[in-house]
């Protein structure tokens, strides 16, 4: 049976009596500089900014410049570091990372995070735990200075850290074991956002089909003169958007974040390009249109859906084309349609991209009429509706795995589990 003491930490109860209380300055150097000679000014240092610390520990040491390229503005860090990032949003999202492998003798990174040189006293990758533990962090949160949207985690704050250690050998045994069981939840959760994946792909492909050709298997196909339209159901009509629906984008107007901010009652969607991206206290469009992105990367790209249903009472900016089809077109048939294609040949500029109005409109697709709209409609809402439940609890399986990852993390690195060589050897086993 194991023996515990209280802590007298805010954020953590008991822990092994056996475990030895310290402090992050007793056992670690903070921004501790070069441990050896400072590069030469043509020696390549590994870059590593803010957003190449990835929330699951992981970091990219890919990039490498010139030291004399590197040092301006830069902290340094070395491998067996541990980086810990100090900034809001960064360090509440869990972004930190163990330095276990450089192809470089140095690397610099970003200013926003702080770096720890573990003494002998400490395994680096048990303290990358210890820091990195989500609970920890929470409280860290809390003790955060500054500005609001710019708070940090101060030096003395972390130096002076409460840590609770366990003997060296127990503590490479608990790194050794999270490594292994970290390792089988990421490429659990890795396996299921590929699912994910595989399954968007065959909603797309499902809905696309649907749209472009119809329900009917057997239908009699015919080639058309339009590059992106090869084939097309017989009896379908090969158009201009121009000519089956209505454009409404003079009545757009757009708000600054300044004029939203000024609003009190905001109650109706603002839309811009790629969606809703605030609320307004007034609105310019009572009914359901679709919306498609007039500019922005996002028209290359594609990260985003750039077709969209806008019902309701609403606003939109200049960003966003607001189309209606005539003669009673159906809504869900036509958004698919739109969201399917590529606009890439009619998508203007380089450094801003742009789908004019006159492009949009006479961009060419083919139609069948509005009953077989409505069929095609009803297919699209059914399998739509298949495939989002399947997301769903795959998302719930990710969301659990995640949570079960920072749970033993915390379990691990505070003594709540005790780990033995044969946990080890099993996870091994197993993972």
């Amino acid at each position: 049976m194991m023996n515990f003491a209280e802590s007298h930490e805010p954020w953590l109860g008991q822990v092994p009596a056996d475990w030895n209380r310290s402090r992050i300055r007793n056992v670690a150097v903070l921004s501790p500089g070069y441990s050896g000679t400072p590069p030469t000014a043509d020696e390549f240092c590994t870059i590593v900014p803010m957003e190449l610390l990835s929330e699951d520990g992981g970091i990219d040491v890919s990039n490498q410049k010139p030291a004399e390229e590197a040092q301006s503005g830069l902290t340094l860090f070395e491998q067996g570091d541990v980086l810990f990032a100090k900034i809001t949003p960064c360090m509440e999202n869990g972004k930190g990372a163990f330095v276990g492998k450089l192809p470089t003798r140095y690397a610099f990174g970003s200013t926003e995070f702080h770096v720890l040189r573990p003494s002998r006293r400490v395994d680096g990758k048990f303290l990358y735990y210890a820091t990195f533990n989500p609970v920890f962090r929470a409280y860290a949160a809390e003790n955060m200075t500054g500005a609001a949207g710019q708070k940090r985690v101060s030096s003395r704050f972390l130096k002076d850290t409460r840590l609770f250690l366990p003997l060296l050998p127990e503590q490479k045994l608990i790194a050794a074991y999270l490594d292994a069981s970290c390792a089988a939840i990421d490429a659990a959760v890795a396996a299921k956002r590929k699912q994910l994946e595989t399954l968007d792909g065959l909603r797309k492909a499902t809905i696309t089909r649907a749209v472009t050709q119809g329900l009917d298997p057997l239908v009699e196909m015919q080639t058309t003169d339009v590059d992106w339209i090869p084939k097309a159901p017989k009896h379908w009509r090969v158009v201009r958007v121009k000519d089956v629906f209505d454009f409404f984008n003079t009545k757009r107007v757009p708000l600054s974040a300044a004029e939203r901010g000024m609003m009190t009652e905001k109650i109706y969607d603002y839309y811009g390009a790629s969606g809703v991206i605030d609320k307004v206290e007034d609105y310019l469009f009572d009914g359901t249109y679709i919306l498609i992105a007039e500019d922005g990367a996002n028209l290359l790209n594609r990260s985003k859906p750039l077709a969209f249903l806008a019902s309701g009472k609403f606003w939109v900016n200049n960003h966003a084309h607001i189309l209606k089809p005539r003669w009673g077109g159906d809504d869900t048939f036509f958004v698919n349609l739109l969201e399917c294609q590529d606009y890439s040949l009619f998508v203007t500029g380089a450094a801003q991209p742009k789908l004019t109005m006159e492009n949009l409109g006479r961009y060419k697709i083919a139609v069948p009429k509005p009953a077989e709209q409505r069929l095609i409609a009803a297919f699209v809402r059914e399998k739509d509706g298949e495939f989002r439940a399947l997301p769903a609890q795959i998302e719930a399986q990710i969301e659990t795995l995640t949570a079960y990852r920072k749970s033993l993390i915390h379990e691990c690195v505070t003594g709540q589990r005790r780990i033995t060589e044969a946990d080890l050897k099993q996870m091994k086993a197993h993972g």
